[in-house]
């Protein structure tokens, strides 16, 4: 796989026009995260009410694999039961890391960036935030890093 296949489509449009992008109004959870190696920066924002994130948005600056990721993610999990927000972080993280299957659907374009390990940070750093959001891992009291895998 070359860095042009990497860059497919699906992955430049949600660059070029991320979805979910800016402010969230009554959030419920804010975690911001970075990527110390690359530059990437985000602040993910949801609104979860009975066990279902309601809404959820990002903002920040990054390269066209992180954005591209956070808007695929926010589009993925907005309306789900948190619960289930929480499976596909994994199975996502999971994949991107080549250590299982990709879900199906426009997520899936991020599996060719298992073949650029340099590269695997910055499309996990809204999944990372996203799982510290969730309560998934045990907060570090500050700013999520993909420095720790």
């Amino acid at each position: 796989m070359n860095l042009s296949e990497l860059y497919q489509e699906i992955i430049l449009d949600h660059a070029r026009r991320p979805l979910n992008r800016g402010e969230l109004e009554n959030a419920t959870v804010t975690v911001p995260a970075e990527n110390p190696s690359c530059g990437d920066e985000l602040t993910l924002q949801l609104r979860v009410a009975d066990g279902r994130i309601e809404d959820v948005r990002f903002t920040g600056q990054g390269c066209a694999i992180c954005m591209a990721s956070a808007s695929m993610m926010t589009r993925a999990i907005k309306g789900k039961p948190s619960a289930e927000a929480g499976a596909l972080f994994q199975q996502v993280h999971d994949g991107v890391q080549g250590r299982g299957e990709m879900p199906k659907g426009e997520i899936s374009a991020l599996g060719g960036v298992r073949e650029f390990p340099q590269r695997v940070k910055c499309a996990l750093l809204a999944w990372e935030a996203l799982r510290e959001a969730l309560g998934l891992r045990k907060s570090s009291g500050g700013v999520v890093t993909t420095e720790e895998g």
